[in-house]
C-alpha cells in the first residue's frame, strides 16, 4: 500500500491537524483502518494513539482509496473529543454496551 498526503490543514480550535489523504493498492484488498493509521502516524512523524481516521472510501475496479483522518495533539485530546463510535473503529475505546430494555420501561412507553 502507498500513501499519498493530499492536503493537510491545521485547526487550532480543536487542537489537531486535518488530513486528507489517498492510498494506492492495485492488486492488493483494500487497507483496514489500522493499516492506514499506521502508515498516516510514520508519514506525520506521530504516534498511532493520536491518529484518528474519520472516513475512507475505496473507488471500485482502479485499487485506490480516499479519506479523511485527524491529527490530535495527544490521545487524550482525540478522546475527548471524538464520538465513541469513531474511537471503537479506530481501537481506542470498548464499546458501550447496550441499555437492556425493562418490561416497566416498556410498559411506560406503551402507555403514553
Amino acid at each position: 500500500m502507498k500513501l499519498e498526503i493530499v492536503s493537510k490543514n491545521e485547526n487550532k480550535s480543536m487542537d489537531r491537524i486535518d488530513v486528507h489523504f489517498r492510498t494506492e493498492h492495485i492488486g492488493e484488498p483494500s487497507p483496514n483502518r489500522d493499516a492506514v493509521r499506521n502508515s498516516l502516524a510514520s508519514a506525520m512523524g506521530v504516534q498511532k494513539e493520536r491518529v484518528i481516521v474519520d472516513e475512507m472510501a475505496s473507488e471500485y475496479g482502479i485499487g485506490s482509496s480516499g479519506g479523511y483522518a485527524k491529527v490530535y495533539t495527544s490521545a487524550e485530546s482525540a478522546k475527548k473529543t471524538e464520538k465513541n463510535y469513531i474511537l471503537v473503529r479506530n481501537g481506542l475505546a470498548e464499546k458501550k454496551p447496550k441499555r437492556v430494555k425493562t418490561v416497566a420501561t416498556a410498559k411506560k412507553k406503551k402507555a403514553k
